[in-house]
């Protein structure tokens, strides 16, 4: 497949960064008009730069649209996105066209058919303040987790939380868990040792204490499987939200429309944004300051808090404002980081868990990307593994095998199936038949290999 990235800023560098390193060379070219950008792109991955306005023809011709398969507008400027979109389409008549849009004027329902191909052809609008409050959402609906996403429509969830050392299932081989745990729909299919890198785990693996595991759950038993693992079922009643922009916002509309109960107070800097935020919601308290000032989170009364997350648009203001919360006694504390290299001081200095817009909104792209049947794609940490949900069609090399002889890569692990509207955890010798949705954990080396399996051979059609 081959794909122009226009836009080589957090989102587009990120998404160019983890195609490359599975696409075939020549597969990935990225436009942008700062060629110290595109320059820092091409030298550390293989991929071609073109230094130029993406929205002009000429500059998308050279890029190769003439017979792209994908354009992906990832822009500053949600107007310059529309119309690279227009432009691939009217003039080179790209396939499949993806845009990012961040303001909320574009993206109302009842605007939506605006994107239709007689109007602006866009095939996929991509919101990451969007994906990225949902993402945060997640994170309030399970606080003993530090990773969560729902996949089979919300049927099942991926959930990595970190063991401590009162954990009941330590040092016990994972194959003695199964047996010990036999109701419980859940397979651990990853874990991160401390200061280790994730892998996928083995049957004779044994947890130990600061370990960060992955597993995919059908969500009936989550609850039972967090008190299995010595998590607290913390219920988010009283939020605290440093930052009021796009996602702080968003986070407290949600909250306020789904949990009308909830108590929220919300922090903001910026005077102007802190008065829109003040209009807008309808219970919330907001106060105007700073996040990092002690006396304002006393003020915010942030020691009977639930959840304080940090959602400001700089990495050490949050990470700092999460740190003061946590040690004036607030229960959970979530930091958004866009840099993936500060994730390192998570555990150190005591937060409980982070988002990353950058993983979030490569994940809502992934998805468009992958072929075969895949539903749904989920990008952990900086690209190092991914959940894949996909369809089992008749043609794809899965179907009639059992989990045993299915030839899944030693790097990926089946969690959770649908078949039909039953929904549970397979063993050895369940065997996959048409129809059966999977969710499968794979490091980033066995991908290319899973999504070749769900691929449809030509006697499909």
């Amino acid at each position: 497949m081959k794909i122009i990235i226009c836009g080589a800023g957090q989102v587009g560098g990120q998404i160019a960064r983890h195609l490359a390193r599975e696409a075939g060379p020549n597969a990935i070219t990225v436009i942008d008009n700062d060629p110290g950008l595109v320059r820092r792109l091409m030298d550390g991955h293989d991929v071609g730069g073109i230094t130029g306005f993406a929205s002009h023809p000429d500059v998308l011709e050279q890029a190769g649209a003439r017979d792209a398969d994908m354009v992906i507008a990832a822009t500053q400027s949600d107007e310059v996105n529309m119309v690279v979109c227009q432009v691939a389409h009217s003039i080179f008549a790209v396939p499949r066209k993806i845009a990012r849009l961040r303001s909320q004027a574009y993206l109302d329902a009842i605007y939506t058919d605006l994107y239709r191909t007689g109007h602006l052809p866009i095939d996929v609008v991509i919101s990451p303040e969007i994906s990225v409050a949902d993402a945060v959402l997640q994170r309030l609906s399970a606080p003993a987790a530090f990773d969560i996403e729902g996949f089979i429509q919300d049927r099942a969830h991926l959930v990595g939380m970190t063991l401590e050392n009162d954990c009941a299932a330590l040092y016990t081989p994972l194959r003695q868990l199964s047996e010990l745990f036999s109701t419980l729909r859940a397979v651990i299919v990853g874990v991160r040792r401390k200061g280790g890198k994730l892998a996928v785990v083995d049957a004779d693996d044994q947890l130990q204490p600061g370990d960060q595991i992955y597993a995919l759950i059908v969500t009936e038993d989550m609850a039972r499987f967090m008190e299995a693992f010595g998590k607290s079922g913390l219920r988010v009643e009283r939020a605290l939200i440093v930052g009021a922009g796009n996602i702080g916002l968003r986070v407290a509309q949600s909250m306020e429309r789904d949990q009308p109960r909830a108590q929220i107070k919300l922090i903001e800097r910026n005077r102007k944004r802190a008065e829109h935020a003040a209009e807008t919601l309808r219970k919330a308290v907001v106060l105007g300051g700073d996040g990092m000032d002690m006396a304002l989170l006393r003020e915010a009364n942030v020691a009977e808090t639930d959840a304080m997350v940090a959602l400001t648009e700089d990495d050490k203001t949050n990470l700092l404002a999460c740190v003061r919360a946590k040690a004036a006694g607030a229960k959970l504390v979530v930091a958004l980081l866009n840099d993936p290299t500060l994730v390192d001081l998570i555990e150190p200095i005591g937060i409980d868990a982070y988002v990353n817009p950058r993983s979030t909104t490569v994940s809502s792209i992934l998805r468009y990307v992958r072929h075969g049947r895949i539903r749904q794609v989920y990008s952990i940490g900086d690209g190092e593994a991914e959940v894949i949900e996909a369809q089992v069609l008749r043609t794809s090399a899965l179907a009639g095998r059992t989990v045993r002889d299915a030839e899944l890569p030693k790097d990926a692990r089946i969690g959770v199936i649908r078949r039909g509207d039953n929904v549970f955890t397979p063993k050895g010798d369940t065997q996959i038949v048409e129809g059966d949705e999977l969710t499968i954990f794979a490091m980033r080396n066995s991908v290319a290999d899973v999504e070749r399996l769900f691929q449809v051979g030509f006697d499909f059609f």
